[in-house]
């Protein structure tokens, strides 16, 4: 006959089996986790955030990181005083306390989400409550450590850290894949030269009380752009704006008539086609008619003025002739062919679409073309059309990628490099002789363009003394290898520019300092100063 079990073996059995129970629970709860989802996400909060790798400038310098943070959530069943808990919570957290209690009794969910990506202190804060019914989910809250100096350039993420806007939804995907290797993404930037263009930028906004900046550094070879700025800007860290703050950048979202410096492509045309000779001389006076309008120059111009100083000295009577030599039809086919009729892409989500006339493209609309007026494109479309007159005349795409070392992506041929040869010439002399001589960097043989035209008004029609003043440079100008330009909507005139407040005054002399410094950090050599000669012609 059997004995029954003792009090000790029954106590044995009933203890394993407990611990059974136990495992079992636990290994559910692991499936839970692991194949299922978190019961709160399931139940209504937000998933964890998906990693992103760094994004780094091309020198590895840090523009943007996941920072480890956690999303708080509460059970509110659990609370033995709602309003108190809600209280409480929001002083710890800096939650809105009317959120929080109107979530708490009315929530339709087992969870209710208190704050997002709190930080380690109010973490601290929160633990110290001693309230139960709360759970922390680990997530990941981007970080910028550059703040407003990249802001729209590499843009923000949500709070689920999915990119909203600049390089960060632009590259998103990249980003991810990135990080699942562990790696980090090198964008074509140079957190040396963006801080520089940003500080010149904000430094010039503030001289001339512009209502806006911007500028771009891109190199004509590879179609990496190196620096870009648009002021006013954000802190992308604050996640909100404060007043005057801005997230739009201009330089890739927004178009704009650029006038003067649209002249280099004017010519670029004519010389293209043999259409001009540079020393030929054409007829000022005080203006030319074009059926009903009459077209003039902003300033006093000789009687009559070579092709090479119609460009120098900004001349739109000059160059509404040059430009009707080429003809309406000759025109928009090249300005097709240089990519200013199309949206320009590139990694960046934010593109614009140019205007310009699609019905009527007559004589008046080739004449004003021709100088900057009746066309209107993004500053990046610009100067990527701007890189192919320079770089031996091949067609260029912009990039925010770091390309590999000795990289050269010039692709068709859009011009003949004869013509390349000449507008180097041609934008050096600009700078030499005409508009241009406040933009010069003493070594680093600058060329470009003035340009100063008239905004638009809201009803038709332009703003008078309202300005968008701008300089496109390339430098070393016999073999450029870098373009920059800066651009300034409505700057106003100061004591020191006589109350001037055009391209000359404003955008130009910006333009040779930013050139000036980040010259050398872009290891652009300086070129020798010219030779001292002696009264007997005989060099030092």
């Amino acid at each position: 006959m059997q004995e029954a079990p003792t009090v000790f073996q029954r106590r044995i059995v009933i203890g394993a089996g407990m611990c059974v129970v136990a495992f079992a629970l636990v290994g559910l709860r692991l499936v839970d986790v692991t194949l299922l989802g978190d019961s709160f996400a399931a139940h209504g909060g937000a998933r964890a955030s998906i990693a992103r790798a760094d994004l780094t400038d091309r020198n590895g310098e840090l523009l943007a990181r996941d920072l480890p943070v956690k999303n708080l959530y509460a059970r509110p069943k659990e609370f033995w005083d709602k309003a108190e808990a809600a209280r409480w919570l929001a002083e710890a957290t800096g939650a809105g306390e009317e959120r929080l209690l109107r979530g708490f009794t009315g929530a339709k969910s087992p969870y209710v989400l208190v704050a997002r990506q709190i930080t380690p202190d109010a973490e601290a804060r929160v633990m110290r409550l001693g309230l139960p019914g709360l759970e922390f989910e680990e997530t990941a809250k981007r970080y910028y450590p550059d703040g407003r100096v990249t802001a729209q350039l590499v843009g923000v993420t949500d709070p689920d850290n999915n990119g909203v806007s600049g390089l960060e939804l632009g590259l998103q995907e990249h980003l991810r894949r990135a990080a699942a290797r562990g790696q980090a993404v090198a964008t074509s930037i140079d957190a040396r030269v963006q801080f520089i263009l940003a500080h010149e930028i904000a430094e010039a906004r503030k001289t001339f009380s512009a209502k806006a900046a911007g500028g771009i550094v891109m190199d004509v070879k590879t179609g990496e752009i190196i620096a870009m700025t648009s002021q006013p800007d954000f802190d992308p860290n604050q996640r909100r704006l404060a007043e005057g703050d801005s997230t739009r950048n201009m330089m890739v979202q927004d178009v704009y008539e650029l006038g003067s410096i649209f002249k280099v492509f004017a010519f670029t045309l004519a010389v293209e086609d043999g259409t001009i000779r540079l020393d030929e001389h054409f007829p000022i006076g005080k203006g030319i008619k074009i059926g009903k309008h009459t077209i003039r120059d902003s300033h006093a111009m000789p009687a009559s003025m070579a092709a090479r100083d119609i460009l120098a000295e900004s001349s739109n009577i000059g160059t509404a002739q040059i430009a009707l030599r080429s003809g309406a039809a000759r025109q928009r086919a090249f300005l097709s062919r240089m990519g200013l009729l199309t949206p320009v892409t590139s990694e960046l989500p934010e593109i614009a679409r140019p205007l310009y006339p699609r019905a009527q493209w007559g004589t008046i609309e080739t004449a004003t073309i021709g100088f900057g007026h009746g066309i209107s494109v993004s500053p990046l479309s610009f100067v990527t059309a701007l890189a192919a007159v320079v770089n031996g005349g091949r067609r260029i795409q912009p990039t925010f990628l770091k390309q590999p070392p000795g990289a050269d992506n010039r692709g068709e041929q859009v011009i003949k490099p004869e013509t390349s040869a000449t507008m180097r010439e041609l934008l050096r002399y600009v700078v030499t002789n005409g508009t241009g001589r406040s933009a010069d960097a003493v070594g680093y043989e600058v060329g470009g363009k003035t340009g100063s035209a008239e905004m638009p008004g809201p009803r038709g029609g332009y703003i008078r003394n309202a300005l968008m003043t701008s300089f496109a440079a390339v430098f070393p100008a016999h073999d450029p290898r870098y373009a920059v330009m800066v651009l300034m909507a409505q700057p106003k005139g100061t004591k020191q520019t006589f109350g001037f407040a055009t391209a000359g005054y404003t955008a130009a002399p910006q333009t040779g300092r930013v050139i000036a410094r980040i010259a050398p950090l872009l290891g652009v050599p300086p070129l020798p100063p010219p030779p001292t000669q002696l009264a007997d012609g005989r060099a030092l």
